[in-house]
């Protein structure tokens, strides 16, 4: 069993947004708060890709509003990009944690539960078909670009596949994760110079 089938018959994302929450197509779902789905402007030309919800977005149920949201929105704001004109979304839905002490820690999706939540992502990109797609991180830029991609041999390279620009790069946890300021610093650079990138071929694309 996968997320296909959960699918709603209209593949609005509304319709998405509101039949996601019934999803069983994986484990994740039994111990999760709720399915964290996307958020922003259907006409957004820019969606962010992240790998799966946090500990706050399990909560809120919204994507991006822990400590790498709000690294994200740095970052975002020095590239020029606001946040309300983008689409914030992950490629897994549901908060994939273990328990440490009192507090729930992150914990990579397996491969099957990366794969069973395809479909919601995929029918969120039809439904609003951006110019650009930024993946954050290794996870959603395997999903979008295939599984042997690195982003240490391919960071910030753009690559047109069905008339839509995908660029991968930094995610703002790995950011926070790096163990020297130096690091972190330069990741951060870089994050915010793909971010430019991103904002640039929207507008070389504009129709």
């Amino acid at each position: 069993m996968t997320a296909k089938d959960f699918l709603p018959k209209t593949k609005s994302l509304a319709a998405l947004q509101s039949a996601v929450q019934n999803c069983q197509g994986c484990e994740l779902y039994q111990r999760a708060t709720q399915a964290v789905f996307g958020h922003g402007p259907a006409t957004a030309s820019i969606v962010i890709i992240g790998e799966q919800p946090g500990n706050e977005e399990d909560l809120a149920g919204l994507p991006f509003v822990g400590p790498a949201g709000h690294r994200l929105d740095q970052a975002m704001q020095e590239a020029g990009i606001l946040r309300e004109s983008v689409y914030l979304t992950n490629a897994v839905k549901h908060f994939s944690w273990e328990e440490r002490g009192p507090r729930r820690l992150h914990k990579r999706p397996s491969s099957r539960e990366i794969k069973a939540c395809e479909p919601w992502l995929a029918n969120e990109l039809v439904a609003i078909n951006a110019k650009v797609v930024v993946c954050l991180g290794a996870v959603a830029a395997q999903v979008m670009l295939g599984r042997e991609f690195k982003i240490t041999m391919s960071r910030g390279q753009p690559i047109l596949k069905n008339d839509k620009y995908t660029i991968a790069t930094w995610h703002p946890s790995a950011i926070l994760r790096a163990p020297e300021k130096v690091r972190r610093d330069e990741m951060h650079r870089e994050l915010v110079t793909d971010l430019q990138l991103a904002s640039s071929l929207c507008s070389e694309n504009a129709d």
